[in-house]
């Protein structure tokens, strides 16, 4: 231990430095660095010449301290605002600069590529709400809770630095003011739903202009509705309300669906009709025509031979009478009994005798095929008649 060194008390009895040495020895070391005498023979205090030099190096190095403080560095995006006595004298680029220090010249240096944020109606969440903000009236007299954010930059320093004493604030107080005339010239519906992109957009540009009267040096770059719904105490109705008017929207759609699939095929099947109508209409009048025609024709030739066009005439109605007819009845001129010829049945008779030859059959079977002997008489005496008109 120190206590049981037997010469400690002879090394350490010469108590605290002398303060008067140290000062001399410091001198002594500024009089060799700047040229100056050695130490003087005598001790004791330093003469007035060797005081003076030490106080003028110290007030030089002090100046040189001082000057150098009004170096500055302004980075990329940013602008430094010069004032010299809280007079504004000049705005610096980026990169190194200098100044007179203070407290002749200041700088401040202004970040110009920020992006700031100014919240309207709520604070850092949606759900802590600012009411006295947030509750807006609009044109139909219904109250809405509206909660939004501004964004801006800056784009004159020096404005944005001395043409207002709170430049945040005023634009906050700027975006509420708007938000608000927008919202009062404008319906709950178009508010709360369709109007939402239009209002923040109409929104910004007002908030443009009145920053812009005020010469902030403030641009906005854009205005973000958060939220927007009725308060609270009527949030139950207002869903009912708003689930009516989606139920009201979808009947109307379903009963334009029904509309578009009906109305089509009605328009179809009147067209269909005109159009059979007027097909109807053409073939009759083509008939029409025809048998005219025919008439006129036939009027010509009973001119030159009426017993032969009389008799032709009825020979044709009777096979038009016997082609839509399955069964006959011919009267026989010789006696009163009427014979009856079941062409029907022959026909289903021959059908089931033979399959095959059921299709051949049928055109066999034609009912001037089967006339009796009567009319065969009949065509005689016709060509008889017919060869006696003859010259």
């Amino acid at each position: 231990m120190a206590w049981n060194d037997p010469d400690w008390g002879k090394k350490n009895n010469s108590g605290p430095p002398d303060l008067d040495e140290l000062w001399r020895k410091f001198n002594q070391k500024l009089s060799a660095m700047f040229g100056g005498k050695g130490p003087s023979s005598g001790g004791g205090m330093p003469s007035s010449g060797q005081a003076f030099g030490g106080l003028g190096i110290v007030a030089a190095l002090a100046i040189v301290v001082w000057l150098g403080s009004g170096f500055y560095i302004v980075n990329a995006g940013e602008r430094g605002v010069v004032v010299r006595f809280g007079k504004y004298v000049e705005t610096t680029e980026s990169g190194p600069r200098w100044h007179m220090p203070y407290p002749i010249e200041g700088v401040t240096v202004v970040n110009m590529e920020q992006v700031r944020t100014v919240e309207v109606g709520y604070r850092n969440t949606v759900k802590s709400k600012v009411l006295k903000e947030s509750l807006m009236l609009t044109d139909d007299e219904n109250i809405i809770d509206i909660q939004f954010a501004v964004q801006y930059t800056l784009k004159d320093p020096k404005a944005y630095l001395f043409n207002n004493r709170h430049p945040d604030e005023a634009v906050l107080q700027t975006a509420e003011t708007a938000i608000r005339e927008i919202v009062g010239k404008s319906k709950m519906d178009f508010v709360l739903y369709e109007g939402r992109a239009e209002v923040s957009a109409k929104a910004a540009k007002l908030m443009q202009e009145i920053l812009d009267r005020y010469q902030t040096g403030i641009a906005i770059s854009k205005v973000t509705m958060q939220n927007a719904q009725p308060p609270e105490q009527v949030q139950s109705a207002f869903d009912d309300a708003v689930k009516a008017g989606q139920d009201k929207e979808r009947q109307k759609n379903e009963g334009q669906a029904y509309a578009n699939d009906v109305v089509p095929k009605a328009r179809g099947g009147a067209s269909r009709l005109l159009q059979e109508a007027d097909g109807y209409k053409q073939r009759v009048i083509a008939n029409a025509e025809g048998d005219a025609a025919r008439f006129k024709q036939i009027v010509a030739e009973y001119n030159k031979a009426p017993g032969v066009t009389r008799d032709r005439l009825y020979l044709d109605a009777m096979q038009q009478i016997y082609s839509a007819t399955s069964k006959v009845l011919v009267d026989q001129k010789g006696s009163n009994s009427m014979l009856y010829l079941p062409l029907d049945k022959l026909i289903q008779q021959s059908a089931s005798s033979n399959p095959q030859a059921a299709g051949e059959a049928k055109p066999a079977l034609a009912p001037e095929a089967v006339l009796p002997d009567s009319t065969a008489r009949s065509r005689e005496a016709f060509r008889s008649r017919e060869r006696e008109v003859r010259p």
